[in-house]
């Protein structure tokens, strides 16, 4: 079995392309890059690929049996076209089965429903390929409230929108460990699952962050439009909206879903105690 990841340089792809080498060796993975000099310490042969340039993606995935699609992060409508090219390469090259890793949320009423949209189309032309294909919709990266502490300690508190909505956040690792499995894996041919752990609220998430870093923190709910206003001040009119989308897909019940990790993983997702204990280790 040889297996290609594409986006591999990304912080996802990455990831998986180190869980797959564990469970199947270096010499049976190929990291496909866009920039293949940004994949080069991840020990594996590297492949340029471009999902701009589906010739140059079926030279990537020439003796590949397997290709794990990171989705893209384009526009909605530009990524759309962007997966079709990695779809149509990957049987053109003779590839056998394909895994996607799509997205959970809302599909529509958010600014974030567009991409969530995109990948649902993505999914169904997946579906309709003739490849074996496995599907995982990712709940949210918790990673990045890890990385925004400084700024949550100087104000003392996490404010947005999600008011006390659950949501199923989740780690890159976990995420590799299960896309590892369904790379390799047949049983999990033809299957799609929501891979995520325990449904959090913000405050239990503000008490894990401020007891992982030995601070209080508080958490605050902001309206809606108004959480949309700050963030694109800070972030733009596209990153911000999509972020002010998501947070108002957690307040209205999109991310508080039943998860299929265990299935997919074949353990259950790490509990969220454990995580934050290791932020100490």
């Amino acid at each position: 079995m040889k297996i290609a990841v594409t986006a591999a340089s990304g912080h996802l792809g990455a990831a998986i392309v180190k869980a797959t080498s564990e469970l199947i060796g270096l010499d049976n993975v190929v990291a496909v890059a866009r920039t293949p000099e940004k994949a080069r310490s991840l020990g594996v042969e590297v492949r340029a690929g471009s999902y701009d340039d589906r010739s140059a993606l079926e030279r990537a995935f020439a003796d590949i049996d397997t290709v794990l699609l990171v989705s893209g992060m384009d526009a909605p409508d530009k990524r759309i076209g962007q997966h079709r090219n990695v779809i149509e390469a990957a049987k053109a090259a003779g590839v056998r089965k394909l895994v996607y890793t799509s997205v959970q949320g809302p599909l529509a009423d958010s600014a974030f429903s567009p991409i969530v949209q995109s990948n649902r189309q993505t999914e169904e032309d997946l579906k309709a390929s003739g490849l074996d294909w496995v599907i995982g919709r990712n709940g949210i990266y918790i990673e990045p409230d890890v990385e925004y502490i400084d700024k949550y300690i100087a104000s003392g508190e996490i404010a947005n929108c999600a008011d006390d909505g659950l949501c199923g956040y989740t780690t890159r690792s976990e995420l590799a460990y299960a896309y590892a499995r369904m790379l390799t894996e047949q049983q999990h041919n033809g299957h799609t699952y929501k891979l995520h752990g325990e449904p959090i609220s913000q405050a239990a998430l503000a008490q894990y962050l401020g007891d992982a870093f030995g601070v209080s923190l508080r958490y605050r709910s902001m309206e809606v439009e108004a959480y949309r206003t700050e963030r694109v001040a800070e972030l733009g009119a596209f990153i911000g909206n999509v972020i002010a989308g998501i947070y108002q897909g957690i307040r209205t019940g999109a991310y508080d879903t039943p998860s299929d990790f265990a299935q997919a993983a074949g353990r259950a997702h790490q509990r969220w105690a454990d995580y934050f204990r290791t932020l100490n280790a």
